[in-house]
Parts: C-alpha cells; sequence; structure tokens
C-alpha cells in the first residue's frame, strides 16, 4: 500500500523506511515521502540526493537534473553532483545545458574521462558525428589523463560501432557489435545494437535471430512482463516504464521486428508484433512505440494516426522519421494545404529530417493543388534525375558481374533498388496528374517511356494493367498485365485486390473468355469458402465485387435486367456481404437506373422492380451499422451518424423508386 505521507512513518524509522522503498525499487513512493520531508527541510543534502536518485530511476531526469542542481550550488565543493545533474540534462535531451554543465568539470582529473565520454554521447545524440569522434580517439589515446583504453576493450567496441552505423558503414559496425558481444557475453542492448546494425544492411534473418534472443531472455527472465498476453486477449495491467523493462530491451527489440515485418510487407504480422510488447498505457507508450503505432494502423484507423504523428512532431526528441511520413500521409490523402502549412511551420526541422529528394517530391506534390502543370515539370526534373542514377547503377551492376565481384554486385543492386522505389512514386505522381483529368493515352505515354527500369515492377504492372483497362479498346492487352498479378498469387488469390480480380473477369467476359472468367470466379468462391469454414463471422468481398463489377459492367451497356439482377444476387447474405465498398458499388447502379426510368429512358418489368424494393428492404435490415460513406480522417464537419448509414441510403433509394414509379402511371 503507497504510504501517503511522513505522518505515517513510525518515528525514527524514516530513513528505514525510504531505504527499503528504494531497495524493492518502489522508487514513486520513496519520492513522495522524501518531497514531502524536504518541504521541512529543503536543504538536507541526504534527502535531495536520493530524491533525485529517485526521479532518475523514474526516468524523470528534468526533475532529477532540479535535485542535483540544488545540490550543486548548496555543497559547490561536491562536484560529482554538478556530474549528476550533466547526465540528467542529458538523458532530457537537454543537450546545451547538459554541454554547459559539463564543461564546467574538465579541469578536474577526477572526473575528466567521465566527461568526455559524456561529451562525446551528447553530440552524437546531436548529431555532430565528427565532434564525437574526436572525444571517443581521445578516449582511445589516453589522453583523459588515465591509462591507454584497448581498442578491443567492450566499451570502446561499442563507442566505435556506434560512430560506424551513423556513418552509414553498417558491416563495420556489426563487426564491432559483434565483437563486444563475444568479449562482454549477452547483453539485452547490445544485442539490440547488433540487431538494429543488420537490419539497416537489409540483412534481415540475422536481425530477427538476435531479435528472437532478446524476446526470448526476456521472457524467461521476467515473465512478469506480460509479453504477448495483449494479442491473445487477456487483459493485463500496465507494466509501466520500468528501469527492468528498460534493462531487457524488450520494446526495442519488438519495435524493430515490426519494422522488419512492415518492410516484407507483412503488415498483419508487424501489426501483431506490436501488441506482443509488454503491455503499457498510451501516455506510457515511447515516442518511437507510438510512432509505429500509428504507421502501421494508418489503413485502419487514420485518424488516430494522425494525431498521434501531430503530438509526436511537438515532442522533444521525436523519431527522425516523424516529419517525413507525417508530410507523405498528408500528400496521401490530399490534404495538401496542411503539408504546406506544416513545412513552412517547421522550416527549421526541413534541412535536419528531409533528403532534398523527398523535399523536392513534397514540393511537387503540394503544387499540384493549384498548379498541375508546374508540378508535373517539377516531377519531370525530379525523373530525370532518378533516371540518370539508375542508368549509371545499372552499368555499375553490369561491370561488377563482368569482374565477378559479389560484394560490389551486391551493393550496386542496393543502390539501384533504392532509386527505383524513390523513381517509382514520382512515376505515378506524374500519371496520376493525366488520371485525374481522364487523359488515359497520356498516362499510357508515361508508363511506356518508363518500361526500361520498371517492367519488372510489381505497381508499375499493376498501373500499366489498370489504365489499359481504362481505355476500353486494350482489354487484352490489360489481360497480359493481370494474369501474370493473379497467377503469381494463385494459390492463395484473396490476397489479390477484389479489383484485379473483377476487372480481370470484366475483360475475359469483354473478350470471349468466358470460360477463363468463370474459372477464376469458381476458384474465388473455393477459397472464399475454405476461409469461412475457419471463420464463420469474417467478411470477405472479393467474389461479391467480382459480381458487383461485372453487373455494374451489363447496366453500363444498358442490360440494367441481367445487371441489377447480378448485384443483388452478389451481395446474398446480406450478413456477410453487405459493407461500406460493396455499397457504393451498388447504388451506383441504381442511381443510374433510377436516372434513366425518370428520363423515360428505359422500362423494368414490374418483376425486376420489385425485387429492387425487397433488395433495399433487405439492406435497410442489414444496413443500420455499417458506414454509407467512409469520411476523410481529418474532416470538421462529420456527417450526421444516423444519416451516413447503409438503412438511410437504402430507405432514400426506395422512396425514389416509389416516386418514379408513380410518375410513370
Amino acid at each position: 500500500m503507497a504510504l501517503q505521507n511522513c505522518a505515517q512513518v513510525p518515528d525514527g524509522e524514516f530513513t528505514a523506511v525510504v531505504y527499503r522503498l528504494i531497495r524493492d525499487a518502489r522508487y514513486a513512493e520513496a519520492a513522495q515521502l522524501l518531497g514531502a520531508e524536504l518541504q521541512r527541510s529543503p536543504k538536507s543534502r541526504a534527502g535531495l540526493s536520493l530524491l533525485g536518485y529517485c526521479y532518475y530511476r523514474l526516468q524523470e531526469f528534468a526533475l532529477a537534473a532540479e535535485c542535483y542542481e540544488q545540490l550543486g550550488h548548496l555543497y559547490p565543493d561536491m562536484e560529482q553532483y554538478r556530474l549528476y545533474q550533466a547526465q540528467a540534462l542529458y538523458k532530457a535531451c537537454l543537450y546545451p545545458e547538459a554541454t554547459r554543465v559539463a564543461f564546467l568539470l574538465l579541469d578536474n582529473p577526477a572526473y575528466h574521462s567521465r566527461v568526455l565520454r559524456l561529451q562525446a554521447a551528447i553530440k552524437y545524440s546531436e548529431g555532430d558525428l565528427p565532434g564525437a569522434r574526436s572525444l571517443v580517439e581521445q578516449l582511445l589515446g589516453g589522453e583523459a589523463g588515465e591509462e591507454r583504453v584497448g581498442r578491443n576493450d567492450p566499451d570502446s567496441q561499442i563507442n566505435l560501432g556506434c560512430l560506424l552505423y551513423k556513418e552509414g558503414h553498417y558491416e563495420a559496425a556489426c563487426s564491432k557489435f559483434f565483437g563486444a558481444l563475444k568479449v562482454s557475453g549477452y547483453q539485452p542492448d547490445l544485442s539490440y545494437n547488433l540487431a538494429l546494425a543488420y537490419y539497416s544492411n537489409r540483412h534481415y534473418a540475422p536481425a530477427l535471430k538476435h531479435i528472437a534472443d532478446i524476446i526470448e531472455h526476456g521472457i524467461r527472465q521476467h515473465p512478469e512482463l506480460g509479453v504477448g498476453m495483449t494479442t491473445e486477449g487477456i487483459d493485463v495491467r500496465s507494466v509501466g516504464n520500468t528501469s527492468v523493462l528498460h534493462q531487457t530491451a524488450l520494446v526495442e527489440a519488438f519495435n524493430l521486428k515490426a519494422a522488419i515485418e512492415y518492410q516484407l510487407k507483412n503488415f498483419e504480422a508487424a501489426q501483431e508484433t506490436l501488441t506482443d510488447m509488454p503491455p503499457r498505457a498510451e501516455e506510457e507508450l515511447d515516442p518511437v512505440t507510438l510512432h509505429n503505432q500509428a504507421l502501421m494502423n494508418m489503413d485502419t484507423r487514420p485518424t488516430e494516426g494522425f494525431e498521434k504523428l501531430q503530438f509526436l512532431l511537438q515532442q522533444n526528441p521525436f523519431p527522425p522519421e516523424t516529419f517525413g511520413n507525417l508530410l507523405l500521409l498528408y500528400c496521401k490523402y490530399e490534404y495538401f494545404d496542411l503539408a504546406a502549412d506544416v513545412l513552412a511551420e517547421n522550416a527549421h526541422l526541413t534541412y535536419k529530417f528531409l533528403t532534398p529528394y523527398l523535399y523536392d517530391f513534397l514540393d511537387a506534390m503540394i503544387t499540384c493543388q493549384t498548379a498541375p502543370e508546374e508540378a508535373f515539370i517539377k516531377l519531370d526534373g525530379l525523373a530525370g534525375m532518378l533516371t540518370e542514377q539508375l542508368q549509371r547503377l545499372t552499368k555499375q551492376v553490369q561491370e561488377a558481374r563482368q569482374n565477378k565481384d559479389d560484394d560490389l554486385v551486391k551493393k550496386a543492386v542496393n543502390e539501384y533498388d533504392d532509386a527505383l522505389e524513390k523513381y517509382i512514386p514520382v512515376l505515378m505522381a506524374q500519371a496520376k496528374i493525366y488520371w485525374n483529368l481522364e487523359n488515359y493515352s497520356m498516362v499510357e505515354k508515361i508508363f511506356c517511356k518508363s518500361v526500361e527500369f520498371c517492367n519488372d515492377h510489381d505497381v508499375w504492372k499493376l498501373n500499366v494493367a489498370h489504365i489499359l483497362f481504362m481505355q476500353e479498346n486494350k482489354y487484352k492487352e490489360a489481360i497480359g498485365f493481370y494474369e501474370p498479378i493473379v497467377k503469381k498469387h494463385y494459390d492463395n488469390i484473396l490476397n489479390v485486390s477484389a479489383v484485379v480480380l473483377a476487372n480481370l473477369c470484366v475483360s475475359y467476359i469483354i473478350t470471349s473468355q468466358n470460360e477463363e472468367a468463370e474459372a477464376l470466379m469458381r476458384k474465388i468462391e473455393k477459397e472464399e469458402e475454405h476461409l469461412s469454414y475457419g471463420d464463420p463471422d469474417k467478411k470477405i468481398y472479393h467474389l461479391c465485387i467480382v459480381n458487383l463489377v461485372i453487373g455494374t459492367l451489363y447496366c453500363a451497356k444498358g442490360n440494367y435486367d441481367f445487371g441489377i439482377s447480378r448485384i443483388i444476387k452478389s451481395l446474398e447474405p446480406y450478413n456477410k456481404k453487405l459493407g461500406t465498398d460493396t455499397w457504393y458499388y451498388a447504388k451506383r447502379c441504381f442511381f443510374s437506373l433510377l436516372e434513366n426510368m425518370s428520363k423515360h429512358m428505359i422500362v423494368l418489368c414490374d418483376n425486376v422492380i420489385q425485387e429492387c424494393v425487397q433488395f433495399l428492404e433487405h439492406c435497410e435490415v442489414f444496413g443500420r451499422n455499417i458506414p454509407a460513406v467512409i469520411e476523410q480522417p481529418l474532416e470538421e464537419d462529420r456527417m450526421y451518424t444516423g444519416k451516413n448509414t447503409v438503412t438511410y441510403e437504402s430507405r432514400q433509394l426506395k422512396a425514389l423508386i416509389y416516386e418514379i414509379i408513380g410518375w410513370n402511371m
């Protein structure tokens, strides 16, 4: 039970109680007692020292620094308090203040070495790598007034490994960390450093091995941390940000594992990895976890994701990727004004966190909103620069292969892949400008220019297929691009986008390849049935969307009897097939039908009209909790909840049918 005030401590037992609390790692309770006691004796050296220690262990570094600052003023001859203050300021990311306090201790030989280590850490955190390396070299050379430290010493290896990592020399960093690990034995933070270096060098298998070691040790040595409990649906209390959690490096390991799964496009596994980590309340989450949660759940919870990234941007420090990711997501959701505002308000972050490529790309994307022609020119300049890079790297790969230099081949191929991943978004942004203008032939020309580099890229092939399909006279060519995508995932066909399957089926039908369309639909139906055995309540929309698109095709050709009938059947059973996306396809055809009926351009049989009314009544029953429209995440003027349902819209459509029937009578 927490002790509330000093009155609850028996006379003469205060010191013993405080030390017992600290021994049992109950720092919050000890700090509460010490804080109350210091109100009566504000200059107590023991009280301030112990309170500073408790705050430091609670990771309240700014408060700890205040305690040590007071001690430094009260006892100026006790210079260790200045060192503790500097260390606490460093941990609080108050680097200029920490540097200033540490500088005062440089003349004291007893602290010279420790101060140099602290200054090196500060410069490293500030991104001043030459300054940090200079200080580390001083320590290695014995210039700190102590015996020369060998380069094979574990601490030296770790320091050099960290510098090499920041400089982008990942293999050399791995070598240093691995050497330190062999000498010192297993250490969670050192294993994490090694895993991070492997990850940055794209060696995911060894990275995952070291992550697994960290997790295994953490589970075995500290079962109380509740690893995996949240994923299994067990309601557990927060374990807090304890020193034990920090020492296990479990949070860092799970975040790195999630990043690897995300890079490998295993998005569900990435989300599950984040829930596997020891449970903490949202206000206790570290910046990296908060950033990763926002990013990996953006598709399902975009509003929450934007809020987290906006919050992080106001913190010091924040993960360096936060700034660029927030701007890219604003552009993805077409909040160009917000992206422009964030850039303008944080000009000081632009040069620090955005590469020249990313800044130019974002600038062009923001320009698209008001001046698409100017944006296209900017993107074209960026594309030209990347094309030159790709041509140069292609030549380097060929030369390295001729010389049979495997290391150089690997390096050149990795650089080529990086350049291609930068080129594809630029190309797609150019294409989208003309796509929005419905100038599909121009989009095709843009894609044709890039065939030399992109012909094996899945995103490029998919978008070429879409643009051929949209031109309505190149269905055979579209099949040539859609088919390889489907065949690649044929054994797990539900991993293919429903729109791709639908467009391929439509292309088959229009080119009189009905047997192929039927075979594909049977395969989808079989896969959906198989999946529903394991999870009967899961909604699967693939076959439904295929049928909806086919029905839409017949409606577009004027065959409403067959088209509407196909749409109605595709949504059965309603409890599994009716959703926001499927309703969108269905209502478009109903609007088209009603428009033509109101203009007396078509006449439907009574039984078809009755079928439509019954369909809308079913949608009214099953659509009460289904949004009719997915609203934009940052929309200020929200739709009235009762109106944004399939039930509300189906009633409106039914009323329109009755009204039009009345006119026709």
